[in-house]
């Protein structure tokens, strides 16, 4: 692997570590269909760390019956194409039980901007909270004086997940589109507030923003170095 690469792999696992079972990294190499879980992925398939080395026929086998199809057609359209991708399904863990996850993807490049794979992360979204706590929550979040403390509470409400967590995201979408984090919360933020009614009925929604909020933070002026995200 170059040392971009395990650059890389190091932001991702820096910007989603802490939060074991609720969201985590992933990579898929093209040419060997190779994956790479990160322990938080692992366990979140009822594995502990290092016990599995997870191959597509493994990551098909633990998709709800209902959603493999789904899935299946999804790496394949990422294989021919190479896209961005989100998805949410449901999976089936080493114990039977079923959780909602949503999966969201980017390319990985190599040293010369070669496509090579996918990486990104998987987030646990097994619903928690019924629509009137999702609703008063919005209400709180809305009086959010920091910016990024309102973006943080948008992807905690939307994903279910806590506040490091958030944080850890928000990191990673900085550092892999090269946006100061600051001029990326603020886009979410914005893209929020437009469709909050649209994102509370539809997750998917939020991932499409979520995935496309660094473009219109660059038109908006602000682009950051990869050491530099405040």
């Amino acid at each position: 692997m170059s040392a971009e690469l395990d650059g890389q792999a190091a932001a991702a696992e820096e910007a989603l570590a802490g939060t074991p079972q609720r969201a985590g990294w992933f990579r898929f190499y093209f040419e060997d269909q190779h994956w790479e879980w990160s322990e938080q992925v692992e366990r979140m398939h009822g594995y502990e760390p290092g016990t599995v080395v997870p191959t597509t026929e493994l990551v098909l086998s633990h998709k709800h019956p209902e959603d493999r199809q789904q899935v299946a057609a999804t790496i394949d359209e990422m294989l021919h194409t190479h896209s961005a991708f989100s998805t949410r399904h449901r999976i089936i863990d080493t114990a039977g039980a079923v959780h909602h996850v949503v999966v969201v993807g980017d390319q990985l490049t190599d040293h010369n901007d070669v496509v090579i794979g996918t990486h990104g992360y998987y987030i646990d979204i097994t619903p928690t909270a019924d629509q009137a706590i999702i609703t008063a929550k919005v209400a709180e979040i809305a009086q959010h004086r920091a910016v990024i403390e309102q973006a943080k509470g948008m992807l905690m409400l939307v994903y279910g997940i806590d506040a490091d967590a958030a944080f850890d995201l928000l990191k990673w979408r900085s550092q892999e589109t090269n946006v100061k984090l600051r001029r990326l919360a603020e886009q979410i933020a914005e893209d929020f507030c437009a469709v909050r009614d649209k994102v509370i009925g539809s997750r998917s929604s939020f991932d499409h923003l979520l995935l496309t909020a660094h473009a219109r933070a660059v038109e908006g002026g602000e682009t950051a170095s990869a050491t530099a995200h405040d």
